[in-house]
């Protein structure tokens, strides 16, 4: 989400000259362009304010919208867009961490999984102390961004336990003490939905536990912590309804972030890219726009959303599926499948742009200059989880 202001200034610092964050050297950069969801459809930010320096989620309110749990995509339209083994995941364990409260997120999320047909689900909160009481400042932006990072996981793994650890700020010294309480409380799989500048890389590398974040919603550019190594960078798509076999086809959604690192972070040993000297995103994709989400607490109940915010977490709830969290080192499964394997566990987007000012597959899909890849899909999305 990158709207006026501070925050506008953040996005595409690189474009506009206004400070703070820079491309790589000859890097495609950003174009200052209206996000889709501004131009386009009513939507506004979840959380507003600067990402200069701390962190902001990237959900985003459709505000047109029929207050239904119809209106949008349900859990089971997600398992089958992605032909998910639900069955699978029970023991595996969910983390999000979230800045601020959501007084009513457990109940949230247990009229959320009855709505969708789905089994009563365990949730446990937790503050980044690691206490289950004594729990941060209400916030209701980030409520909204809560609500719908618990109930994308429990959709795309209904047996899982969901645990979130609430951060008392979106302060990276408070969003980080979380991060490590998130380790400390036996988390393998912890999502991130929310980006910024000025993250530490070292509270996002514990080995055996897989991060994944959102890479954002402001078009070209990756920025923390969906730049770090250790880090899953989840893009966004569009998904409808097609004929076919598979019954859905997905394109680009055109404010996914995604492309060349902005921050500068080293370049991973397992990218063999061509025309970034960085860290390269994203790696994966999934949906972003149009999910079915539950939340009391200032929206009054159903509202449909958007945003990376809905990728990440929900392919966090696959991961658990797939089983393998402690052998992930961030991305580097999927960078390293064989084509064959490729083919057999990911769809291959192969349509739209996510706003670079370039030709090139660091912003638009179906280029083939770099094999399946696109940078704002990653290497395509889920079919099944054999690629995580």
């Amino acid at each position: 989400m990158r709207v006026s202001g501070t925050i506008w200034c953040a996005a595409i610092a690189i474009l506009v000259g206004c400070g703070g964050l820079q491309p790589p050297i000859g890097a495609p950069s950003a174009q200052a362009h209206i996000p889709y969801w501004r131009a386009t459809h009513s939507a506004r930010a979840a959380c507003s304010g600067s990402r200069v320096g701390q962190a902001q989620c990237d959900a985003l309110i459709d505000t047109n919208q029929v207050h239904s749990m119809y209106a949008g995509w349900s859990a089971k339209d997600l398992e089958a867009a992605y032909d998910l083994p639900i069955r699978k995941g029970k023991g595996q364990k969910v983390f999000i961490v979230d800045a601020y409260d959501n007084p009513d997120v457990v109940s949230d999320f247990a009229t959320y999984r009855k709505g969708m047909g789905l089994p009563v689900g365990k949730i446990n909160k937790y503050n980044q102390d690691g206490s289950q009481s004594n729990y941060p400042t209400n916030s209701p932006g980030w409520g909204v961004e809560i609500d719908l990072d618990v109930e994308m996981a429990s959709a795309s793994c209904p047996n899982c336990e969901v645990n979130l650890v609430e951060a008392n700020s979106n302060a990276w010294t408070d969003i980080e003490t979380a991060e490590q309480e998130a380790v400390k409380l036996g988390g393998t799989i912890v999502s991130n939905s929310y980006d910024g500048s000025g993250a530490s890389e070292s509270d996002y590398d514990t080995k055996g536990v897989t991060y994944l974040a959102s890479s954002g919603d402001g078009g070209y550019g990756l920025y923390d912590p969906a730049t770090f190594q250790a880090v899953i960078a989840v893009g966004g798509t569009f998904l409808n309804n097609a004929k076919g076999k598979r019954k859905y086809k997905e394109v680009v959604w055109p404010d996914s972030g995604g492309g060349c690192s902005s921050t500068g972070e080293a370049k991973p040993s397992w990218q063999k890219d061509p025309d970034c000297a960085y860290r390269t995103g994203n790696d994966v994709a999934a949906v972003a726009v149009n999910a079915a989400e539950y939340d009391s607490d200032s929206e009054g109940g159903w509202i449909t959303v958007d945003g990376t915010s809905i990728s990440s977490p929900l392919v966090a709830g696959m991961v658990a599926l797939a089983g393998n969290s402690t052998k992930q080192d961030g991305g580097e499964m999927l960078w390293t499948l064989s084509g064959g394997e490729r083919k057999k566990y990911l769809y291959h987007v192969t349509e739209g742009s996510d706003g670079g000012s370039c030709h090139d597959y660091l912003c638009e899909c179906g280029t083939k200059q770099f094999g399946r890849f696109c940078g704002p899909a990653g290497w395509g999305t889920p079919h099944g989880v054999g690629a995580l």
